[in-house]
């Protein structure tokens, strides 16, 4: 035990060496990755058949040998990848990322590692993440790929803290499902043309320093396969090493309501917040306890203003359509991008921190206030010192607005504001 400690913390300290020196295309592609500020997650398998969330089979102690007959019953027939990504685009996202393999071990495309897959164990036949791959390329969204590193399905997986799902001893071989993942990231590395990331998830079945999930071999492949291509993880913990951004799993940076996200926030990475529309990220028929339209709105509003991308969650059906529930909150989304997106894509968190009012965004000398709650007495306080705002007007119809400049910040009259989910001033500074 002691020899993995001392091999893992090696380990860490290399990867620190790396990560201290990035190359201009790193910098350049974190940069663009920030400039996209939505994106969509899609977590679907053949757990979506069973209604009850992507964990299911663990949760209910599921037989591995039966869960997987559930693959002979898959057949999405109203799957369609361009509407998907046409309803993704017109929603105002720039990025999907899919569950090319979640926990339970199914892969959603043609993989020549294992069966257990799409098109060699279903009747379906066909190749989800092939078909998606094109239909993003048609609609100019780049394509993210999670990736788990766990697995409940393969016997030579080692048994972490998941213990729903156990591995007989005798069968683990680290080795062996080491080289399997391998394997796979370099198929979806290989045969979708250019992907934006790998999103990997699982690693925390595992305790950190007790196990050596030899990262850095593996992250050097994922960058010899395709350069361009970032890498983010859910460990739960500060990055490491080579990764790109650093995620945050139901919660805005910094916060931790939901318990996954203790480490301190990067400051010299992208930063990515996932988000459920409703309670589950795998379809749940029982699971109606969806966001509405505005506090989704709000919280894509509040990531941007904390410099960090939003990801939303939707859970597809069995049937291969989307939840008319998350179809719905997608249009309202789009409405308010196509109106007010100049203020969120490209920008970044701005030099006024999140207040009880809102947020702020920037692009250089372009600040946007984004109102979110109420402001009492017409009168909106700009804690900004150092800088000198030389104009104020309202966003949606450029009328002018009074300021006055006091010793901790800036003082602005407010017009009487709309009853909209987002009231936008932008300030000019100099």
């Amino acid at each position: 035990m002691k020899r993995v400690v001392f091999s893992f913390l090696a380990l860490l300290a290399s990867f620190v060496c790396v990560a201290q020196s990035i190359t201009d295309e790193t910098r350049q592609i974190r940069e663009e990755f920030q400039d996209r500020k939505f994106g969509i997650f899609l977590h679907w398998g053949i757990y979506s058949m069973l209604a009850d969330g992507e964990w299911v089979m663990h949760n209910r102690h599921l037989d591995r040998d039966e869960y997987a007959k559930l693959a002979g019953g898959f057949y999405p027939s109203l799957f369609n990848a361009r509407e998907w990504t046409q309803l993704f685009k017109e929603a105002g996202a720039k990025y999907v990322t899919f569950t090319s393999r979640h926990h339970d071990g199914f892969s959603m495309w043609a993989t020549k590692s294992s069966p257990y897959n799409i098109v060699d164990a279903t009747p379906f036949k066909r190749d989800v993440v092939g078909e998606l791959a094109e239909a993003c390329s048609e609609q100019g969204l780049k394509l993210h790929f999670y990736y788990s590193h766990m697995d409940w399905q393969r016997t030579d997986y080692p048994t972490g803290n998941c213990k729903n799902c156990p591995h007989d001893e005798a069968t683990t071989n680290w080795d062996s499902y080491y080289a399997f993942m391998n394997r796979q990231l370099t198929e979806l590395l290989t045969n979708y043309g250019p992907i934006g990331a790998i999103w990997f998830d699982g690693m925390w079945d595992h305790k950190e320093k007790e196990f050596d999930w030899r990262l850095e071999e593996q992250y050097a492949l994922i960058k010899k396969l395709q350069p361009k291509c970032m890498i983010g993880n859910n460990h739960h913990g500060a990055p490491i090493g080579v990764e790109d951004f650093q995620l945050f799993e139901q919660d805005l940076p910094g916060q931790n309501t939901a318990g996954f996200n203790g480490a301190e926030v990067a400051q010299n990475l992208p930063l990515e917040t996932c988000m459920t529309m409703n309670n589950t990220w795998g379809y749940s028929i029982t699971d109606s306890n969806y966001k509405d339209g505005d506090e989704l709105i709000r919280r894509l509003v509040k990531a941007a203003g904390m410099n960090a991308n939003f990801l939303l969650n939707i859970g597809p059906r069995p049937d291969g359509k989307l939840p008319d529930q998350a179809v719905e909150r997608l249009k309202q989304i789009g409405e308010f991008m196509k109106a007010n997106g100049e203020t969120i894509y490209g920008t970044r968190g701005g030099c006024v921190p999140p207040q009880d009012w809102g947020v702020t965004t920037q692009k250089g000398k372009t600040l946007y206030i984004h109102i979110l709650n109420k402001v009492e007495g017409g009168q909106l306080f700009l804690p900004l010192t150092g800088q000198t705002i030389t104009k104020v007007t309202t966003y949606s119809d450029n009328t002018k607005l009074k300021f006055q400049h006091e010793k901790e910040g800036f003082i602005i009259s407010l017009p009487e504001l709309p009853n909209t989910v987002d009231c936008i001033l932008k300030a000019t500074l100099k």
